[in-house]
Formats: structure tokens, sequence, C-alpha cells
């Protein structure tokens, strides 16, 4: 064999050989999460000019939550460097969708100081949502990230009144059996335990008062079962995923609902 042929053969088995490596380095990584949408940097400037005009008077220019305004707000401002956010559509400890932090921009939280920004365009709000992610290196994990829970479809007898409250009735002992140490037998906030709750942050976390007629996650009973789904990070509200079954759970759905001023009390 010519010394030509030796070196076509051997460049030939190095070459096989680096790419019987290169696939082998390539299935030892992890599979690729599909929610990992990284922040959009193209952004980062127009977000600011939003944050600035808007949202740095409570969440402060550090994005920590303690703006000027923060020190005199009984429900303290977000802390965006902590990575936690309450209001997701997404599993119990997981970033929330870009659709939620629009959701909360555009809507608000009732009971809080956190207003409805229906001002701002299209264009500046998705641009703010993408600034918000520029205070956490959480972000860029691809862990952090999960598609958003799955919602059942709401069962028919949520619009029978008859059985909403026979539905209810059952729904309000489950509640009182695992909600009630917190949100109280009456679902006012005031359970055995509210007094000492804390967050993450080590500020008081009181329970909502869940007779309102208006919740700060939203109104609907997707709404409401989504919570039960996904709990509230950086709080004691945890997620009840596995803790209940999806009958169990749309029967505190109805329970809660029948609090509402149009249903009268529940006792």
């Amino acid at each position: 064999m010519s010394r030509a042929t030796c070196f076509v053969a051997l460049l030939t088995l190095l070459c096989a050989s680096a790419i019987a490596f290169a696939a082998d380095d390539e299935a030892r990584k992890p599979a690729a999460n599909p929610a990992f949408i990284p922040p959009d940097r193209s952004l980062f400037f127009e977000g600011r000019d939003v944050f600035d005009r808007n949202c740095v008077v409570c969440h402060g220019e550090r994005g920590d939550g303690l703006g000027e305004m923060s020190a005199s707000m009984p429900i303290k401002p977000r802390s965006f460097r902590s990575g936690l956010f309450k209001y997701r559509s997404t599993p119990w400890g997981k970033l929330p969708t870009t659709a939620d932090l629009i959701r909360t921009i555009r809507g608000g939280r009732t009971g809080t100081t956190m207003g409805m920004f229906t001002q701002l365009t299209e264009g500046e709000v998705r641009a703010v949502a993408e600034y918000v992610k520029s205070f956490s290196r959480n972000w860029w994990k691809p862990e952090n990230y999960a598609a958003p829970v799955g919602i059942p479809a709401e069962p028919a007898w949520l619009r029978d009144a008859s059985q909403l409250q026979r539905r209810a009735a059952a729904g309000r002992g489950i509640f009182r059996s695992i909600c009630a140490t917190c949100h109280g037998e009456n679902a006012d906030g005031k359970g055995p335990a509210a007094s000492a709750l804390k967050d993450d942050a080590g500020q008081p976390a009181t329970p909502a008062d869940l007779r309102q007629p208006h919740l700060r996650s939203g109104d609907e009973p997707r709404d409401i079962y989504r919570v039960l789904m996904t709990g509230l990070n950086g709080t004691p509200m945890v997620s009840f995923t596995d803790a209940l079954a999806a009958e169990q759970k749309w029967d505190i759905v109805a329970y809660i609902l029948t609090l509402r001023p149009e249903h009268g009390p529940q006792r």
C-alpha cells in the first residue's frame, strides 16, 4: 500500500471517529426544552424607556420592588430580581409565559396598586415585558421554562343553578378540610394561620378574601381552577395539581363562585 493510500485511509478513519464522537456527545445532551424562548434583547432599550416612564416609581430602577412609592404600599410591588411570579399559567416553580406578563400589565391586579396599563400600545407592552426579564438570570435557564398547564373544559353543570349549588356544597367540605387553615372556614381570608403567613421575601402574605366579586388571578371559573393547578410562586399558596382530582377542583371552583354577592353567603 502506497504512502498516499495510507494517509487517505488514516484521514478517513479520523473523520469517521470524529463524527462518531460528535454524535455520541450530542446524544448525551439533555433534550431541548421547546418552551424555552430566551428574552428578546432587541426590545431592551424600548422596554427600559417604558419601564422608566410607568413602572420604576413602584418597582424601582433595579427592579427590586423598592421604588419610592413602595414603602407606603400594604401589598409590596413585585421584585423582578427573584425570578418568582405569582400569576402564571405555568406549573409551580416555573417562569410565566410572555403572554402571562402581558396579561398582568394590561389587566392589573385587583386589590393592589398594580393598575391597568391600557394606555400602552401593544408594542410598548411587549417591550416592557421583555425588559422585566433582564432583572433575573432565571430567564436564561431553559430548565425554568414550561408550557402552560392544561385546563379542562368547564363542566356544563357550572351554568345550571341547581347543580352549581349541589356541587358547591361538596366543594365547601373540601375547601374547609384543606384551605380553611389559611383562607378561613368562610373563605374570608382569616384562617387561624393567616396572620403568621409570610412570602419568600419575608413580607406578610395575607390570604385572599374569596368572597370578593373580583379576584386578583381573574374572575372566570378557569382562572380559579388555574390557580389551584399552578399555585402562587413565592407565597404559601401551593399547587394542588396532584392533591386533588379534577372533579374536586371544579367543586371548589363552584363553592368560590357561590360566595359572590349575587349568590348570597354560604354558611
